[in-house]
Order: C-alpha cells, then structure tokens, then sequence
C-alpha cells in the first residue's frame, strides 16, 4: 500500500483489488472483439475481393463512432455510472461482431462495424472514472500503468485468439473466417457477465467510507473526484473544462500516439503479408509483439512518472514520443535485417508508443478529472485523441498502396516527433 494513501480497512484493500481486477478484465475483455477485425481483414481481401481502399473505409466507420461515442459516453458515465453504461457499451460489442460474422458486402461489414465502435467507446471513459474513486493522486502514475496494461494484454490476446481460431479448421470448419467474430463475442459475453455481477461504481457502493491522500486534511487539498467535481454544475462543468489549456495538451499528445498506435493495430498483419510476405497466421502472431512488448512501456512511462518526475506525465511521455519516431525512422533499416529484425523494431516501437498512450490516457486523465469530473475529462481526452484513428484508417491505406509501406514509417516520425513537441511545451508542470 502506498503510503500517500490513508490507512485503508481491510474491506477497502480487498474492494480496491476487485474493482482494480475486474474493471482491468473488461477491458481487456472489449478488445477480443476489436482487435480479432485486423486478423481477419487478410482473409476477407483474399476470399471476398476487398481492396485496401475499402477496409478502410470499414476502419473509417469504426473509429468516426468510437471517437463520437467518447464524449457521450464520457458524460452517460458521469450521470448514470459506470457499471450500467459500460455493461451497454459491451453487449453492443458483442452483438456487432455477430452480425458483421454474417455480413457479405462490404457496405453491411462497414456497418456493423461502426455499431462496434459505439460499442467500445463506452469502455475507457466509463471505466476509467470507474478507477478514479479508489485510488488517489500519487499512486496513480503507478496504479495506473498496472490497469492500462488490460489494452496492452487484451491486444495481445484478442490478436492471437481471433488468429487460433481463424487458422485452425477443426474448429467449427463450417464458420470460417466467421469464427473470428462469432467465438471472440461469445468470450466477451461472458465477461460482461462478470463485470456487471462483481464491480461498484465507488466506495459507497460497497459501504466503505471515500478513499483519501493521507495528507489531505493538513492541506485542505483533495484529488479525489468525488471531493471535487460534485461541487461544479455539470454544464458549467464542461465549458470550463473545454477552456482548460492542460486538457487540450493532453488530448492532442493522446491524439498523435493513437495514430500510430491503431495504425500498428489495424494495418501491422496486412503489412507483413504485403510487404514481407508473411503467412496469415505468421502475421497475426508477430503483430501482438506491439501489444506485448507495450506491456513494458506502460510500466516504465508510469513508474518513472510516480518514482522520477514527482507524478509529472506530460515530460515523460514527450521523451518516449521521441523516442518513438526516432525508431519509427529506424525501421526500414531493421526490416532489411529479416524476421528478426522486424520482431526487435515492431516490440520497440510498441514500447515507445504504449508508454505515454497509456500515460496520457490514464493517470493524467484522472489527475485533470478530478477538476472537472473523470468521466467527461476522460471521455473527452479519448475523444479528440480518436480522431488520430480517423487519419490512421486512410492515410494508412493510401499511402501504402500509393508510395510504399516505408513511406508510413517516414511519416509517423513526423506525427511522433509533433507529439512529443506538444508535451514538452508542459515539461514542469504537474496538475494539482
């Protein structure tokens, strides 16, 4: 227990761990029926004849209702709590990717996907204003880092699941490429399930008296955002937030790393079966090592956060955004070097880029939320940080199919190196 926290009961150590384990499951659990659409896009451009120009647009309609969906389901959590609105949020998940396993033309897959992605989007802000009430301030940076590992895990899982079950035909051999959509929904199904029965919105759900900075009484300060954001009226609330200079700096940063970020999500397997010939489940297997070695990267951005910087996000992930294009330039070189090479860049590059996606979107989130209410400042952040999956479904596209996969590397050291620029303009400052 960190000592920057009052000394909890018992009821509120055990509490704090379950909602900590099953708030880290459902999200994870979200990305089984997000992650398996990039495995079995190959199969869909081979058996269906869907160019690449087309997927893209199915990824379009997807990120355009994620992003959309953020900041509605940021103030629905606010208003209602997070159990009921992220509990709709994942049967939504789940029935889209039934209906996109029996989808034929493009145009019904690109729909049901854009259901998916109004679906997820009730899971970050809503599960993170979940987190908010049982943690504070100082141990964010590393609570945090643990808990934004669920997307990290739940990538790599959702991508190696939705590959095995794809790439073995004694397995439901009538569904086919299907079974990638239908056997992921049925999992997080189940998940849902679980969520709803074993999570508490906040400490008062569970009977337990609210959660505090151990100093807090001395200061009169409180990062607790049931201390604070009930005292500001909602509408009032959202204007002031949108004025918060600290809000925007951190929803651009988030923006540029998540276009990189589902660009390796979304594009890394067909790029490998493009550009190196990999087979599909080849691909599918390499391209988690973006997600399992941003496991790390998590950890290290949210440990030197808390332990190095004093709790300051904004400097550490500005170093690791350069970092990131700098190995993003270095690419092309690596990949020159074989299999191996390409697994050193692609679990590097998901080091760099992890560390302050998570960063951002976590602890600093919550640290800002406590000002204007976790759910909203969370859903917004998320919110204008989706748009970078907007660009990162076409450009990703276009500029594979017109200049060459290199040419992406080349300009996400552009996107990467813009985003690092943003932080650092905040190198010293830390939210109160």
């Amino acid at each position: 227990m960190s000592l920057a926290v009052q000394q909890l009961s018992p009821a509120q150590r055990y509490w704090r761990w379950r909602i900590f384990a099953i708030t880290w499951l459902a999200y994870a659990g979200f990305y089984l029926c997000r992650k398996n659409l990039s495995v079995v896009m190959p199969l869909m451009a081979s058996e269906q004849g869907y160019s690449n120009l087309q997927l893209a647009d199915v990824l379009f309609g997807f990120s355009l209702l994620y992003a959309l969906g953020q900041f509605g389901f940021g103030l629905l959590a606010d208003r209602f709590g997070s159990r009921a609105v992220v509990g709709f949020g994942m049967l939504l998940a789940v029935a889209s990717n039934v209906l996109m396993g029996w989808a034929s033309a493009v145009v019904w897959l690109a729909l049901f996907a854009c259901l998916n992605g109004a679906g997820q989007s009730a899971g970050w802000p809503g599960l993170v204003k979940n987190m908010a009430p049982w943690f504070v301030r100082r141990e964010r940076g590393v609570i945090m880092a643990w808990w934004t590992t669920n997307y990290v895990v739940g990538g790599v899982v959702g991508s190696v699941f939705a590959t095995y079950v794809v790439t073995n035909s004694w397995l439901l051999p009538q569904w086919g490429w299907r079974r990638g959509f239908w056997i992921p929904a049925f999992v997080l199904l189940l998940i849902t399930v679980a969520y709803t029965a074993l999570g508490r919105n906040r400490p008062a759900d569970a009977g337990l008296p609210r959660i505090v900075e151990s100093d807090e009484e001395k200061t009169g300060r409180s990062s607790s955002p049931e201390a604070i954001s009930p005292r500001i009226p909602a509408a009032a609330g959202q204007g002031r937030m949108l004025l918060d200079w600290e809000v925007w700096t951190v929803a651009l940063g988030a923006m540029f790393c998540k276009v990189t970020r589902y660009s390796f999500l979304f594009w890394l397997p067909l790029y490998l079966t493009q550009h190196s010939s990999y087979g599909v489940g080849e691909a599918g297997y390499t391209s988690s090592l973006f997600e399992l070695c941003g496991f790390g990267g998590a950890l290290l951005g949210g440990y030197f956060s808390d332990k190095v910087m004093q709790s300051r996000r904004l400097p550490v992930a500005a170093m690791m955004m350069f970092g990131l294009g700098f190995l993003c330039w270095l690419h092309p070189l690596f990949a020159t070097w074989g299999r191996l090479g390409i697994a050193i860049s692609i679990g590097l590059i998901g080091i760099m880029n992890y560390g302050p996606d998570t960063l951002l979107q976590g602890a600093a989130s919550q640290d800002i939320g406590a000002r204007w209410g976790v759910g909203k400042t969370s859903g917004f952040i998320d919110g204008v940080s989706s748009v970078g999956q907007l660009f990162s479904a076409y450009m990703v596209g276009y500029v594979a199919q017109k200049y060459g996969w290199n040419v992406v590397f080349y300009l996400f050291v552009v996107i990467s190196f813009l985003g690092g620029a943003i932080m650092a303009t905040r190198w010293n400052h830390r939210s109160a």
